[in-house]
């Protein structure tokens, strides 16, 4: 992906995290980028503290293409998987990551919140730990302050 798609696949994703939060959810949102760059194949909002955006998406995927396609494509999303979702994409073969927020920033912003007791775990060292090579890409600073605005105001809240 270019670094246009990555921007532009990552406001998509943070307009899914913006309809979980009217609906109710956490505001995390997730798309997946087919291998052109362009495509936009599924997108997730957050569904509740176990159904993470992420590893819904990885999941759904999983179930529609096989592991060759799903390979080339790149899961977007708002802020860094924690360590369930990487390991959800990393069984679901999706071979690249692109994340606007990362998991410790998320962390600083909702303090010890007991709907969402973040883990400082890196998806990189969860990674790293499997014998795939998932290529990783963020946090994104271009995109990090309006990701880091919506979570601002929603743990203030809560």
């Amino acid at each position: 992906m270019t670094p246009e798609q990555m921007l532009r696949a990552l406001r998509m994703a943070n307009d899914v995290a913006k309809a979980a939060l009217a609906d109710g959810h956490h505001p995390f949102g997730a798309v997946l980028v087919a291998p052109d760059g362009h495509s936009i194949l599924l997108t997730q909002g957050n569904v509740d503290s176990v159904n993470h955006a992420e590893a819904v998406l990885a999941r759904r995927a999983a179930e529609q293409w096989d592991a060759q396609t799903l390979w080339a494509c790149t899961l977007v999303t708002t802020v860094e998987p924690c360590a369930m979702c990487a390991g959800t994409q990393y069984w679901a073969h999706i071979g690249r990551l692109v994340y606007g927020m990362s998991e410790r920033r998320l962390l600083d912003l909702t303090g010890n919140h007991a709907e969402n007791p973040t883990l400082d775990l890196p998806c990189r060292d969860v990674f790293q730990r499997g014998q795939k090579a998932i290529e990783v890409v963020g946090p994104v600073p271009a995109v990090e302050e309006e990701i880091a605005e919506l979570h601002r105001t929603f743990w203030s809240r809560t």
